[in-house]
């Protein structure tokens, strides 16, 4: 199993923010890229968490790579201050109480997930500027609210801003720079390897 796992939060496998997830795995060399548009899984909590859901076998693969890994990657545009659908739906149905997260007696989260490093790289047309007047509540929502819940613990957000008018050039340095940080994350993840939490059992 790859040690990083990407995942690819854009519906359109035409997109930039696709073809970052990709550089990034070039760059990482042992990286595996989970385009969620591939996958064959109903995207709505139908029941909330009253009553469970059985997993379709592209799921139980996902999981089973989110607790493998040693870096989660997470790779989507900003959409309505949000993500895409497929990836919020993803989170639903993949993260699930008393397997990637849980709660102690005191009430404090617990992340069960093995990894404790990984990336959010964030595009979206909003301009540099304008972000700090419209917010982006994604990194919060992603990092905070969602990755660090789960155990990944180093978070780090890079955002990519103003893409619908970004020149040839700067998509172009984006691209690049997407390929150094996983050239970067591969050379760390081969020295430290850390031991990989299996997952866990799922109906």
């Amino acid at each position: 199993m790859a040690s990083a796992l990407i995942l690819d939060g854009h519906p359109d496998g035409r997109s930039l923010t696709a073809a970052i997830a990709r550089r990034y795995a070039d760059g990482h060399g042992d990286a595996r890229v989970l385009a969620l548009r591939d996958l064959d899984f109903d995207p709505h909590l139908r029941f909330g968490y009253r009553e469970r859901m059985t997993l379709e076998p592209d799921l139980v693969d996902a999981k089973r790579a989110l607790h493998e890994a040693s870096r989660i990657i997470v790779t989507t545009p900003l959409w309505w201050g949000s993500v895409p659908a497929v990836l919020k739906g993803f989170f639903d149905r993949a993260l699930l109480p008393q397997q990637e997260y849980r709660y102690t007696r005191l009430g404090l989260p617990e992340g069960l997930l093995g990894a404790r490093r990984g990336r959010l790289l964030l595009l979206a047309d909003t301009p540099w500027f304008f972000a700090p007047i419209t917010g982006i509540p994604a990194r919060t929502q992603i990092g905070r609210n969602t990755m660090r819940l789960c155990g990944v613990r180093s978070f780090r957000v890079h955002q990519m801003l103003g893409v619908r008018d970004a020149s040839p050039s700067r998509i172009a340095g984006w691209l690049d720079r997407a390929e150094r940080l996983g050239a970067a994350d591969g050379v760390t993840d081969s020295r430290t390897a850390p031991s990989r939490t299996p997952a866990p059992a799922v109906a």
